[in-house]
């Protein structure tokens, strides 16, 4: 059987990784799952910059705090709580779903650290998956990839052409010193005097952004960097929504409560 890949920590979702190949998973199909658990109390979701301009209508686009940060759609603002997720796992509202969930079990992996050459990989402990005598078959008869395991492949391989975008855009975003620490103070109308102050994220310092020159501005808005900036920008004001949303649904923050940086 040949050898999983060599990872350090798995990636948000992933309990295990496998390569998918003929020998082992000839007779694997795949099925649909009535109520996916994993998403149940995932608040803060990888983004791709290819998804800015779509997400920004639903989620807030926030990023990572520290020196190599990286872009994040909200879908609660404090730790474990999903607002778009009921307890049976299932999507409660119309809502932008982010590729990073849609690509989940499946993602392209080096199956040795020193590899070149990236593997499709996924998390046996899905069960959607499995020798199930319906469903799509990951390979024909011959052991040739079926169009179900082509079309993964193909959606991965364009999530990882996003991820190289989203590190593009993140190193011109430092290289510009255009991020700032965030901050985002909300208040509840039974308690207007208690705000509750989030923080532990980063974003774009609109000042610096207003004093970039115009020649900078021009390349900028040319390249379309300036619109996903503008994306970024405008989707902060989804974190109120987002807090009305936990509040609504009895999930409201407690006070010490942890979260995109609850205080």
């Amino acid at each position: 059987m040949a050898s999983a890949p060599q990872q350090p920590t798995l990636p948000l979702f992933y309990n295990d990784l496998m390569p998918l190949n003929s020998r082992d998973h000839a007779n694997f199909k795949a099925r649909p799952v009535e109520s996916p658990q994993f998403l149940q109390g995932a608040h803060a979701i990888p983004l791709t910059v290819d998804e800015f301009v779509e997400a920004q209508r639903d989620l807030p686009i926030i990023f990572t705090a520290g020196a190599d940060p990286l872009p994040l759609a909200l879908m609660g603002l404090n730790e474990g709580v999903n607002t778009y997720v009921g307890d049976d796992g299932k999507l409660t509202d119309p809502v932008y779903v982010p590729a990073y969930i849609r690509r989940y079990p499946f993602m392209l992996a080096k199956l040795q650290p020193d590899a070149e050459e990236l593997s499709l990989c996924f998390d046996p402990t899905w069960p959607g998956m499995g020798e199930f005598p319906e469903g799509d078959p990951f390979f024909d008869a011959e052991g040739q990839p079926s169009e179900t395991t082509k079309g993964i492949l193909e959606f991965c391989e364009s999530f990882e052409q996003a991820g190289q975008r989203t590190k593009a855009f993140m190193e011109e975003l430092k290289s510009h010193d255009l991020l700032m620490d965030g901050e985002i103070a909300i208040t509840l109308n039974e308690r207007p005097e208690q705000p509750f102050t989030y923080r532990g994220f980063q974003m774009v310092n609109r000042e610096k952004l207003a004093e970039t020159s115009a020649s900078q501005l021009e390349a900028w808005n040319k390249s379309g960097f300036l619109m996903l900036v503008h994306a970024h920008l405008f989707s902060l004001d989804q974190m109120r929504k987002i807090f009305s949303r936990q509040v609504d649904q009895g999930k409201g923050p407690q006070p010490g409560a942890a979260g995109v940086g609850a205080n």
